[in-house]
């Protein structure tokens, strides 16, 4: 067995470490960089200003916006469905569970598409200024540039059952996880390369209390959390109340996009469970946080293909869905 799990690891530090070329160049027949090249040149240019105006406002915009995408693509695909407001027979996607009091940063995509509007009306899809906005808050916190294949469309609904259940959660087993990224086309390397998007951002108490008290189920703390880290985070996440209170899933670089995310995992202090598991759970994931705390460049250029890859998640093309032109509803409602 130690020697089977060696050439696994082996054959996986190879993949890591190989080129790029082994990723499809953008994103499926469908989508590619240059859609509105002719249709709407200036599309990416004015996401660009807005998304960098709301991060120089607000540093944490970054990683809302990151999560936003990340949010829609998991649920009916890269579509914008979790843009839509609840209406007529569309129970909206921001009420469930992962999303409830927690994902934000739709002013900021209002914004983009009204500006969009009118310079190049009924268009660019708000599924593609996800896209966009998630690559743009990325280089922005410091982090890795790559082309967005782009040409969505968006959805005529919205599914809070899907988001409720596909949606990684912070206290999923480290197989309901990966198990929650295979069904979306996704593989072990996607796993940890996007999960390093938590080197920026804000988590709520309510999302790793349970490995300060009681992550056995019998009043235990988690043993895999550092318990110096545990102590300084019960000053802010009592074991009843404090909900909402907001913690830096780096605590290293909050705000900057980097590889220190993985070395705090090796370090014990990954926030929540769902992050150190990517450690303590599977030698093949180690192994790949180990490669990644070593490693920015690496990181950085995995994490840029797996974003690709992930954008392209069942996206609606051609005649399906449509442009809506406000992103909040459907265009005859």
């Amino acid at each position: 067995m130690a020697l089977s799990i060696s050439s696994f690891l082996m054959v996986l530090a190879a993949l890591a470490l190989s080129p790029l070329c082994f990723a499809f160049p953008y994103g499926g027949p469908f989508l590619y960089p240059q859609f509105y090249d002719h249709s709407c040149p200036k599309a990416q240019e004015i996401v660009k200003s807005i998304v960098a105006k709301a991060v120089a406002k607000e540093a944490r915009m970054a990683a809302s916006l990151l999560r936003l995408h990340f949010h829609d693509c998991f649920v009916k695909g890269c579509d914008a469905s979790i843009l839509l407001d609840s209406s007529g027979t569309i129970v909206s996607e921001k009420g469930s569970i992962p999303n409830r009091n927690s994902v934000r940063g739709f002013e900021v995509i209002d914004e983009i598409k009204s500006a969009l509007e009118k310079e190049c009306p009924h268009t660019v899809s708000c599924a593609d200024v996800l896209a966009l906005a998630a690559r743009d808050s990325t280089v922005l916190a410091g982090g890795p540039y790559w082309d967005v294949p782009l040409g969505r469309r968006d959805s005529l609904g919205a599914s809070i059952q899907g988001s409720n259940n596909n949606i990684p959660a912070p206290n999923n087993t480290f197989q309901t996880i990966l198990t929650k990224f295979k069904l979306k086309g996704l593989d072990l390397v996607d796993l940890v390369a996007l999960s390093g998007s938590h080197t920026i951002g804000l988590s709520r108490c309510t999302s790793f209390r349970q490995r300060l008290y009681n992550q056995t189920g019998k009043g235990f703390p988690d043993f895999t959390l550092d318990p110096a880290y545990a102590a300084h985070l019960r000053t802010r996440c009592p074991r009843s109340g404090g909900d909402q209170n907001l913690f830096p899933l780096d605590f290293v670089s909050p705000t900057k996009f980097d590889n220190s995310y993985f070395r705090n995992l090796m370090a014990k202090t990954g926030l929540l469970s769902s992050d150190e598991i990517l450690f303590t759970n599977n030698p093949a994931t180690m192994h790949l946080v180990e490669l990644y705390a070593a490693h920015n460049e690496l990181f950085f250029q995995h994490f840029a293909r797996s974003m690709v890859k992930m954008g392209n998640i069942t996206p609606l093309t051609g005649n399906k869905g449509e442009i809506r032109m406000n992103c909040r509803k459907l265009n005859q409602q």
